[in-house]
């Protein structure tokens, strides 16, 4: 049974176009390699100020994907986002699809 998930990306906020597109193409990938589906993948926040520096930046650029997945695959999607350098943090919860977060800003889609 696939489980519905959200995740929270932080990522370097000087990334070049080409590197966007790649790195969004990649966060999709590691879903759908891992026989998920994704249902979003949203740019939440831009340049927004960390509350300390992560690898020396003080800024980063949030995403926020919500998928559908089997709960094995997660260690596996989890490996796969530690290997990329763009990636500076990442949080994946698990949702309670009876109580969907409801998003208060408009969200830019990615």
């Amino acid at each position: 049974m696939k489980n519905s998930y959200e995740a929270m990306f932080i990522v370097k906020p000087n990334l070049t176009k080409e590197e966007t597109d790649s790195l969004t193409a990649h966060l999709k990938d590691g879903v759908t390699k891992n026989s998920g589906v994704v249902e979003e993948l949203l740019v939440w926040a831009e340049k927004r100020k960390l509350s300390y520096p992560i690898n020396k930046f003080e800024e980063g650029i949030y995403y926020l994907l919500r998928f559908k997945t089997d709960s094995l695959n997660i260690i596996k999607m989890k490996d796969i986002y530690k290997l990329n350098d763009s990636i500076m943090r990442f949080l994946i919860i698990k949702i309670d699809e009876k109580h969907l977060p409801v998003t208060g800003a408009v969200l830019k889609e990615a």
